[in-house]
């Protein structure tokens, strides 16, 4: 059986098509050295021989298998620096596995609760995903995902407490929208000094201390000291440089709040830091 017309020199496509690259890729590598040019032909066009063709298959190999195209050339040139190269390569690699393992168990989270809870930490997934359906809104959510990236995951889950009193309380739900709508009043159009302002706060203030006390009131606070008594074991879920400061937060995360709304949420910190420090006397005292 007569074999088929076996070619003494390709061109570039073919020898592109071939090693399973592109003609460009190929011509980057004649451009910084990593492959030889080739003879030419009477038209002008490259021409790969045997030669030329295995060690294009060596680049593609080496190149598949993570290793940077300066690092082919070392090691094509027999220098000592290649053992380095290759373990800064095993290295980046187990960093890149490990990083996968997190993105994989993030997916099956996500699939097993089936709704965007499962893409937070497991520690506040953990603590949610008892919830009826329906029980923790997008805007919980939200919440959870900013407080999350800011404090980390205990952060979020310290206030995951927050939202299952909401879901299993009605009346204090119902008090939150109630607040919340009146936040939203606080527009451009009011200004900081309106009486409504520090009213409102108020309210704010005796809705949390109601919040703080149903927490109290519940088995909630013993998971959460559990929870602490078990932070060392999830310090490794976060990423790293993953927390930043709340001040920070404060000027990159926006939230278009109007000089009404500002002020109100300075007067809500000042009146809770207030009735701590009542507490606090008050405990002393006793």
């Amino acid at each position: 059986m007569p074999l088929p017309a076996i070619p003494r020199r390709v061109k570039i496509g073919d020898a592109a098509a071939f090693a399973g690259t592109t003609p460009r890729a190929i011509r980057h590598y004649h451009a910084i050295g990593l492959l030889a040019e080739p003879e030419r032909g009477s038209d002008d066009r490259r021409r790969y021989g045997y030669d030329d063709m295995t060690r294009l298959l060596w680049v593609r190999r080496m190149a598949d298998a993570g290793i940077s195209l300066d690092d082919i050339h070392a090691a094509f040139e027999g220098t000592s620096g290649i053992e380095q190269s290759l373990a800064r390569l095993e290295e980046s690699l187990a960093s890149k596995a490990a990083a996968i393992e997190v993105q994989r168990a993030a997916v099956n989270r996500l699939r097993e609760v089936g709704s965007p809870l499962g893409l937070l930490s497991p520690l506040v997934t953990g603590r949610l995903r008892d919830l009826p359906p329906g029980a923790l809104r997008s805007a919980d959510l939200d919440t959870l995902l900013v407080t999350e990236r800011v404090l980390g995951p205990l952060g979020a889950a310290v206030q995951a407490d927050r939202f299952i009193v909401l879901a299993t309380h009605p009346e204090l739900r119902a008090e939150e929208d109630r607040l919340a709508e009146a936040e939203a009043a606080l527009d451009d159009t009011m200004s900081p000094d309106d009486p409504r302002v520090e009213d409102l706060a108020a309210q704010r203030r005796d809705h949390e201390a109601a919040l703080a006390a149903a927490i109290e009131g519940s088995s909630l606070e013993e998971a959460l000291n559990d929870l602490l008594d078990r932070e060392d074991e999830h310090a490794g879920e976060e990423e790293e440089g993953a927390r930043m400061s709340v001040m920070e937060a404060v000027g990159k995360m926006p939230y278009d709040f109007s000089p009404a709304r500002v002020r109100y949420e300075e007067r809500v910190i000042e009146l809770l830091h207030s009735a701590d420090q009542a507490g606090d006397r008050d405990q002393r005292t006793c």
